[in-house]
């Protein structure tokens, strides 16, 4: 692997941790809404959401009249790096309420790069997040590393020329790790690639 110069992370699951499947199953309880009737209308809007089609409040007025769980950053995985003098892009697959949560838990003043798939108009696993990230911070695929929680979304990095490792935190839960990605079990095992 050639030295590194960046590290492009994902939000949720990865930096943030947070609990999807709760969120599933206390969003329809608060909208008295089965999970079922909830899934579908998340479905609906779901990936609208993701590219900023829809605000987060368009799309859950569509369903239900609730707010989301509340995220936990990693803030000193991304100090770590930025004491190494590397740069570090997020980039994310979420709906406008994800700057503002960056912002307010202070990820953002770690961060070179917000790379927020609403604001970019592409999701991962798709080469223009990718390309948009590394273009923001200045380096070519080959000198930089993506997290991820996903995969799908570490396979889509590496076809673009970046490294990938897969945070696997728990079980694998189904998902297996992307052929050629390294997976590590904490944000801290990142750093030693550093």
């Amino acid at each position: 692997m050639a030295e590194l110069e960046a590290c492009l992370v994902d939000v949720y699951n990865t930096l943030l941790d947070c609990d999807f499947v709760a969120h599933r199953t206390e969003m329809p309880t608060l909208a008295g809404l089965t999970p079922e009737a909830w899934s579908a209308g998340y479905s609906q809007v779901g990936a609208a959401l993701g590219i900023g089609q829809l605000t987060k409040a368009e799309g859950f007025e569509r369903i239900l009249r609730a707010d989301g769980a509340e995220a936990r950053p990693d803030l000193p995985f991304l100090r770590a790096l930025r004491s190494r003098d590397i740069k570090i892009a997020i980039v994310s697959n979420c709906s406008e309420h994800t700057r503002d949560l960056l912002e307010n838990n202070g990820v953002a003043e770690l961060a070179d790069a917000l790379v927020l798939s609403c604001e970019v108009g592409a999701e991962k696993p798709a080469a223009e997040i990718f390309t948009y990230a590394l273009d923001r911070l200045g380096v070519p695929a080959g000198r930089a590393v993506f997290v991820d929680d996903q995969p799908a979304y570490c396979a889509g990095a590496m076809a673009q020329g970046i490294a990938a490792v897969q945070i696997v935190r728990g079980e694998l839960d189904g998902k297996v790790p992307a052929e050629g990605s390294t997976v590590i079990r904490s944000l801290s095992d990142v750093t030693a690639l550093f």
